[in-house]
C-alpha cells in the first residue's frame, strides 16, 4: 500500500553545489505557482456535489409514513430505530439486527453519548463510572482521526500512540499497554480504509484485539467502521467480524461500533448507526431514553425505501467510487512524477476510504502547509493525525481528495509537490 521513491537521485545524495541548484529551481516554480490566484482546499473528506447528487431522489421520500410493522414514523418512540433499516445495516456490517442502534445523521455524536454515558455511568461490565476514576487514558493508532482526538481532549483523557501499521494497529503494543496499567481503559480504531493512511485491519490483528488480557475490565474498543462501503476498486475488502470475535474470545462488551451514511446520501442528513453486545445495546437505548423520544424516522424510512436492500447500498457505493476514483489516481500520479526518487516522501495508495497519508521529510511537514497556504491551497494543519496535533517527527500530511473536481484536484496536487520539494531542499540546503 506504501509507495516509496526510487528513480531519481535522493536529494539527500547530491552535492552542495547540486542541491543549491536544485533549491534555486523549486524556488522559481514556486514563485510561479503562487502567483496563479489559487484557491483550492484539500482539507476535509466531504463528499462532493456530485455525490450528493446521486441522494437526491431522497428528497420526494418516503412514500408514506407508515413502515410495514405499522409504526407511524411521524410519532414519538422507537429508541433503536426502524427494525427494517436496522437489519439492512447489519448485513453490511455482519452483525445481528438486535444488535444495532438506528439513530440520528451523525456517528459522531453518538461516540460522544458513549464516552458521556461512561464517564457518568459507567460501562455494563464496568465497577464505577470512568468520571471516578483517578485517570483514564485511551490508546490512540496513529495516523488517525483528529476528531478522535479532539473528544478525548474534551473529557480530558490523556492519550498513549501505538503505530498504525497496514494490517492495522501494532496489537502486541497495544496489548502490552492494556495489560498493563489499569487506567487504560480503551482505545480507537478505524478498521477498515483507516482515516488518513487507508489501512485495513486483518483478520489476526483483529482477533488478537478482541482477546487480549486488559488490566481494566470494563476496555473498550470504539470500532468506527466509517469506510466500511467506500471502495475504491473492485477488490472490496471485507471488516472484521468484532463483535463475535470478542464475544468468543470471551470479552461481549468490550467493542462498540459506529458506521453512518454522512458520506453515503446526505452528509448533514443521513443516519447514524451504533451496533454491540444486546447488553451494551440495553445499556445505550436505556441512557439515550433520558434525553430522547425518538430519532428522526421519517428519514430512517425514506433511507429505507430509497436502498430497497443491502444490495442497493452496495449499488449505490459503486456509483461513489466511479466519482471518486479517478481523483485518487490523479493524486498518486502526480506524487509520482513530481517526487518519485527524491527521497523526501512516502505516501499510502488506499484502495478504499478518503484519504491519502503523504510522509514528507522529517521536520518539514509544517513548513510545506505554510507554503501551500500562501500559494493557495489549504492542507489539513500538519500534525492534526497526532494526538494533541503533535507529531513527533514533523513529516505527516492528510490529503483529501474527495471535495474538488478532478482539474482543481490535479491543480492542488502540482502545488502541493512543489511545496514538499522546496521544503525538503530547504532543510538539506542548511
Amino acid at each position: 500500500m506504501t509507495q516509496e521513491n526510487t528513480a531519481a537521485q535522493p536529494l539527500a545524495d547530491r552535492t552542495p553545489e547540486d542541491l543549491q541548484a536544485f533549491l534555486a529551481e523549486q524556488r522559481t516554480a514556486y514563485d510561479d505557482l503562487a502567483g496563479r490566484d489559487l484557491k483550492l482546499d484539500l482539507t476535509r473528506g466531504k463528499p462532493s456535489s456530485e455525490q450528493l447528487d446521486l441522494s437526491n431522489a431522497l428528497l420526494d421520500l418516503p412514500s408514506e409514513y407508515v413502515d410495514a410493522h405499522g409504526v407511524d414514523t411521524r410519532n414519538y418512540g422507537g429508541l433503536q430505530g426502524l427494525e427494517d433499516l436496522r437489519a439492512m445495516f447489519a448485513d453490511l456490517l455482519w452483525v445481528e439486527p438486535a444488535q444495532v442502534v438506528a439513530g440520528g445523521s451523525s456517528s459522531l455524536v453518538m461516540m460522544r453519548e458513549v464516552l458521556t454515558d461512561l464517564w457518568l455511568k459507567g460501562a455494563v461490565d464496568g465497577v464505577r463510572p470512568w468520571g471516578q476514576e483517578e485517570k483514564v487514558t485511551f490508546i490512540c493508532p496513529v495516523p488517525g482521526y483528529d476528531r478522535h482526538f479532539t473528544l478525548l481532549e474534551w473529557f480530558g483523557i490523556e492519550t498513549v500512540t501505538v503505530p498504525m501499521n497496514e494490517d492495522g494497529p501494532d496489537a502486541e503494543e497495544v496489548a502490552r499497554i492494556a495489560g498493563s496499567d489499569p487506567s487504560v481503559k480503551g482505545m480507537w480504531m478505524v478498521p477498515t480504509y483507516s482515516n488518513p493512511s487507508g489501512a485495513v485491519a486483518t483478520q489476526e490483528v483483529s482477533a488478537r484485539l478482541a482477546a487480549m488480557d486488559t488490566a481494566a475490565p470494563d476496555f473498550k474498543i470504539l470500532w468506527d467502521n466509517a469506510y466500511a462501503f467506500h471502495h475504491l476498486t473492485e477488490d472490496e475488502a471485507k471488516s472484521a467480524d468484532i463483535l463475535s470475535l470478542a464475544a468468543a474470545a470471551g470479552h461481549p462488551h468490550r467493542p462498540i461500533m459506529f458506521a453512518s451514511t454522512s458520506k453515503i446520501t446526505f452528509a448533514g442528513a443521513g443516519v447514524a448507526f451504533l451496533a454491540g453486545s444486546l447488553e451494551t445495546v440495553k445499556w445505550y437505548v436505556d441512557n439515550l431514553g433520558q434525553g430522547s423520544i425518538g430519532p428522526d424516522k421519517l428519514n430512517q424510512l425514506r433511507h429505507l425505501e430509497f436502498f430497497g436492500s443491502p444490495e442497493g447500498v452496495r449499488e449505490h457505493m459503486r456509483k461513489h467510487r466511479e466519482i471518486i476514483a479517478p481523483k485518487f489516481d490523479i493524486v498518486d500520479r502526480v506524487l509520482t512524477e513530481q517526487l518519485d526518487g527524491l527521497g523526501i516522501a512516502t505516501w499510502t495508495r488506499p484502495s478504499g476510504g478518503y484519504f491519502v497519508s503523504l510522509d514528507v521529510l522529517d521536520g518539514t511537514a509544517g513548513r510545506v502547509v505554510e507554503l501551500t497556504r500562501e500559494a493557495g491551497v489549504a492542507l489539513t494543519p500538519a500534525g492534526s493525525a497526532f494526538p494533541g496535533k503533535d507529531d513527533p517527527r514533523d513529516r505527516n500530511l492528510r490529503i483529501a481528495p474527495t471535495f474538488p473536481g478532478p482539474d482543481e484536484v490535479q491543480a492542488a496536487m502540482e502545488v502541493l509537490t512543489a511545496c514538499v520539494r522546496l521544503a525538503a531542499a530547504e532543510k538539506l540546503a542548511g
